[in-house]
């Protein structure tokens, strides 16, 4: 079955980048971390949370990559980004992204953002993350996530 557009869109960013991961849509919701790990069969920390904040002076998009059993201790990632964050309303995490909330990908984005990815992701061999709609994920490896996303590995949580 072919993929939907905005599915089909994460699938040829991984193919622009160079990798062979397949995006996979589900009948079921992925839109949730637990409901991802739960279509997986994988630990909830395994489940890529890609997570929109904005810099509250600035206004940059700010990428956070967080494992799903984790919260984000946004003081940490203000201190990071060298300004107070706020997160990001669902106008401005399309348009920065191209894609909705429930649905963002780690890649494939309409803009370069500043990102950061959860040191605990890197325990795992594998990982998850969603793949442009509220149903559709992908496997890779903690090193392709932090290679293809440019991101800086860091303490996430709080």
């Amino acid at each position: 079955m072919p993929l939907s557009p905005s599915a089909q869109k994460v699938q040829n960013a991984l193919s622009e980048l160079g990798y062979d991961y397949i995006v996979i849509e589900h009948a079921e919701s992925t839109r949730t971390a637990q409901e991802a790990a739960d279509r997986a069969g994988c630990e909830l920390g395994q489940i890529i949370k890609s997570l929109i904040f904005k810099g509250k002076i600035s206004g940059k998009p700010i990428l956070v990559l967080t494992s799903g059993a984790n919260r984000v201790d946004e003081k940490r990632i203000s201190e990071y980004a060298g300004e107070a964050i706020g997160r990001a309303d669902a106008d401005f995490v399309r348009a920065v992204t191209g894609f909705a909330i429930g649905g963002v990908p780690p890649l494939g984005h309409v803009q370069k953002m500043e990102t950061y990815v959860d040191e605990d992701l890197l325990q795992y061999a594998i990982v998850w993350g969603a793949a442009g709609t509220p149903n559709a994920i992908f496997e890779l490896t903690p090193a392709d996530l932090q290679k293809m996303t440019g991101g800086r590995v860091a303490r996430i949580k709080s």
